[in-house]
Parts: structure tokens; C-alpha cells; sequence
């Protein structure tokens, strides 16, 4: 899928998750339910590190593009040290190891000990690279036609603004993980969602997704999982533009009701 259908797609998923949480009777701060839904966003998009045209590659100026560079090389060096006989032969490294649940688990669980380890500038920084990913994705038409400048002070901004709203007592900055020192615990959670449902949306393409990764399946350990090839469709298609991406927003709005036991 696209950028912005991936952001979509994570912020939607978050506010699900807000709608799960609430039916239990653990309602969520509306701040965590906001600064989560912008996270899931950003993260959707991060899995692309591994592909230099992609919204991220454009995101943080050269520093982002050397990084996808660097991202490229390392998923394909993984890729032809541990394909299985079945799988095929590459020239690149997209769609291989940043496309995984593995990937996912570890960018996470590597947000969260930033998070409790790092202080409030940790949280900062992961709070500005996600929402200036989630305004890539969720406003891509006026982010590019924005100078990059101007995109980074308003993550800035907000991650500034946002922290001090979270750090307010019953505001949700130890949300899940109450005991002491475990303040932003939770910030890993929805940097794993939106990197699942990254993967999950473009299994839903032609090309699959080897979200299974390590695990073998048959002859290959870069099975590409994905829905019979009848139900699947090119990314960037009518199918992603028309149906997806009003669906998304159509659960997002509905979920966030529900979160906020409006409904």
C-alpha cells in the first residue's frame, strides 16, 4: 500500500484499540488515545526504511535517505544469509527484514527502553520522528508542497506540546505501566501496531509480505503471506484509493467514539 493508506490504516488500528479497551473497562486517557493514534500513523510508515523512494526516504532530508540506503543493504545482506531454497533471488533488500513481526517487536521494545532509560528528551525525539511521520502520511498533500522546514517544527510543536499534556497527573504518561520509573513504558506499543499493520496491508498486495520471518514455511523462510491472489491488488490501485482508505477512516471515526464512550 501507499503512505497514506498505511497511515490510515495505523492511526485506525490504535483507535480500535482504544475501542477494545474502553468495552473493558480500561478506558484510555484521551491524551494516550490521541499521541497513540498519532504514533501507530508515523510507524506505519517506518517498515519503508528499507525502500529509497518511499515517504520516509523524503521525511528527515539526507539524514533519513542515508539511513534508508543503509536499511536497504542491511535487510538484503539478512536476506541472502538466511533464504531458504525456495526463495527467490533479489538485487534489493525491500519488503525482506523490516517487513517482519521480528522487526517490529524489536523497533518497539527498543522505543520503550528509550523511553524509561532516556528521560523526557528520549520521549521527545520519539514523539517528533513519529508525528512527522504521521503529518507525511495523514497530510501528504500538504507536506509536500510544505517546505521540510516547516513539517519538522510543527512535529517539534507538537511533540513539545503533547509531552507536557501527557505528563499531567491521569493524563496517561505511566497509562499501562504504573509503577515508578515506568512513565512512557507504553510507547513501544503502538510503534509495534503500526509496523503489524504495515506488513498486514501489504500482504494484501501483489507481492505478499514475509511477515512470518524467521519461521520457515515449506521451502521458504521468506513465505510472502497474503489472501489468494484473486483478492489482491496493486498498491496505489482504486481498490486502496476508493474502498481501503474510506474504510479506514469510516472504523477510525467509529472506533475513536468508542474509545470515548460517546457510543
Amino acid at each position: 500500500m501507499m503512505g497514506p493508506a498505511h497511515s490510515l490504516s495505523g492511526a485506525a488500528a490504535w483507535l480500535g484499540v482504544g475501542a477494545a479497551a474502553a468495552a473493558a473497562g480500561h478506558t484510555m486517557p484521551w491524551p494516550v488515545l490521541v499521541v497513540g493514534a498519532l504514533i501507530t500513523a508515523g510507524a506505519a510508515l517506518a517498515p519503508d526504511l528499507d525502500h529509497k523512494s518511499a515517504t520516509i526516504s523524503r521525511a528527515f532530508g539526507p539524514v533519513s535517505k542515508a539511513l534508508c540506503e543503509i536499511v536497504d543493504k542491511l535487510s538484503y545482506a539478512v536476506y541472502k544469509a538466511t533464504k531458504g531454497p525456495g526463495d527467490p533471488r533479489r538485487t534489493g533488500g525491500h519488503r525482506t527484514l523490516t517487513h517482519t513481526w521480528l522487526w517490529a517487536v524489536l523497533i518497539g521494545g527498543a522505543a520503550s527502553v528509550a523511553a524509561i532509560t532516556g528521560g523526557r528528551w528520549a520521549v521527545l525525539a520519539i514523539l517528533f520522528v513519529h508525528l512527522v511521520l504521521a503529518v507525511e502520511g495523514l497530510l501528504w498533500r500538504a507536506a509536500r508542497v510544505s517546505s521540510d522546514v516547516l513539517v519538522w517544527l510543527l512535529g517539534a510543536t507538537s511533540a513539545w506540546i503533547l509531552a507536557g499534556v501527557l505528563d499531567q497527573p491521569g493524563n496517561g504518561s505511566s497509562w499501562l505501566f504504573e509503577a515508578p520509573g515506568q512513565e512512557y513504558l507504553w510507547l513501544g506499543l503502538p510503534i509495534v501496531l503500526g509496523a503489524l499493520v504495515h506488513d498486514i496491508g501489504d500482504a494484501l498486495t501483489v507481492s505478499g509480505c514475509p511477515i512470518l520471518w524467521p519461521i520457515p514455511l515449506g521451502r521458504k523462510r521468506w513465505y510472502p503471506l497474503g489472501p489468494p491472489k484473486a483478492m489482491r491488488f496493486r498498491a496505489g490501485s482504486w481498490v486502496e484509493l476508493k474502498v481501503l482508505m474510506p474504510a479506514f477512516m469510516i472504523l477510525g471515526g467509529v472506533g475513536a467514539a468508542a474509545a470515548l464512550n460517546v457510543i
